[in-house]
């Protein structure tokens, strides 16, 4: 397996961990013996990260940083690395010291069996139980159990792709950590495999327990997307029609409780929730309807980038998507 890797390391406020993370890294992929390209992504940091990784990017032509002008977050950071990368397998790995360099040839392996991604399980986690361990067990046997996707930790970065997988999954918002799911659902072969993990030494996690409930939001988001993205009418139709058939039974009870027992509709309160669930299921009709449109003009609107670039080193040439090549670049 000779393909060339690329390696995405996503970087916000990491100056202190950057002092050790970037030589394991180095290190380890010089050690594969493999053709490969490390990509910093900047996501807006203030700490002094982007004059260290500039300096990187300077002395090794194999180190590209792409620098944001602000902080988009890490989905942001994720397809900015997909959109720039050159390799025909991508790493992504987190810079916090984490996930340790030292396990890309055990992704790189099980690549090599024919998996399209390998994800990987943070099996001895050290990390807080209460506000870390536990919302993450929970997220990923509810991720798991509405995907239909069974892995033990999708929130771990480090993780392995074949790049003709992903070029096709466009990344808005924070759904970087359903890739797994977006590409099972395409027909790619998805497994897992244990790694070594490791406490944080330097900063505080980006992370806390509102991420639980940001994950839930975004899964419904996914289950929707999954199947209902290019059919919207589906679901806001059948929604829809359920509620009309509702508000039909219910208007049909009111019509007996005349008939039968004497009540006047006009008291009877079952005449207003037929008449609320009847008018509720036209406007979900409608909203398909609209939801229909839209998806027509997204599928054939211009492909944008969910983030904006200030500068980069070493990508002259590079054509990102919906962009000209990149003419100018801050090269050593």
């Amino acid at each position: 397996m000779s393909d060339k890797i690329s390696v995405i390391v996503p970087v916000y406020n990491e100056r202190e961990s950057l002092e050790t993370f970037c030589p394991r890294l180095t290190h380890a992929m010089d050690g594969i013996g493999r053709n490969y390209e490390v990509l910093y992504i900047d996501d807006g940091s203030s700490d002094g990260s982007s004059a260290y990784l500039e300096a990187l990017a300077r002395e090794n032509l194999k180190i590209k940083v792409i620098q944001f002008r602000r902080n988009f977050g890490q989905t942001a950071a994720m397809a900015a690395g997909f959109d720039y990368a050159s390799g025909q397998v991508l790493i992504t790995i987190d810079a916090d010291l984490q996930n340790d360099p030292s396990d890309i040839p055990k992704l790189l392996a099980k690549l090599q069996e024919g998996f399209d991604i390998v994800s990987c399980w943070r099996q001895k986690r050290r990390d807080p139980w209460l506000t870390r361990k536990l919302p993450s067990a929970v997220a990923n046997r509810l991720i798991s159990w509405i995907s239909g996707v069974r892995l033990h930790d999708y929130g771990c970065t480090l993780k392995g792709y074949r790049a003709d997988i992903v070029e096709h999954i466009r990344l808005y918002g924070e759904m970087h950590r359903f890739i797994p799911i977006y590409a099972s659902w395409a027909g790619a072969r998805v497994t897992e495999i244990p790694v070594k993990h490791h406490p944080r030494l330097h900063g505080a996690s980006k992370y806390g327990l509102n991420r639980t409930f940001k994950i839930i939001l975004d899964l419904t988001t996914v289950k929707l997307l999954g199947h209902y993205s290019t059919k919207p009418m589906y679901f806001f139709g059948g929604t829809g029609l359920l509620a009309c058939a509702a508000g039909i039974v219910f208007a049909g009870w009111t019509l007996l409780d005349k008939l039968i027992n004497d009540i006047k509709a006009h008291r009877n309160p079952l005449l207003l929730l037929a008449v609320f669930l009847f008018l509720l299921g036209v406007q979900f009709i409608f909203m398909g309807l609209m939801a229909e449109l839209l998806i027509r003009t997204y599928f054939e609107s211009q492909n944008k980038t969910p983030y904006i670039v200030r500068q980069t080193w070493n990508c002259a040439g590079q054509k990102a998507p919906g962009r000209p090549a990149i003419e100018e670049s801050n090269t050593p």
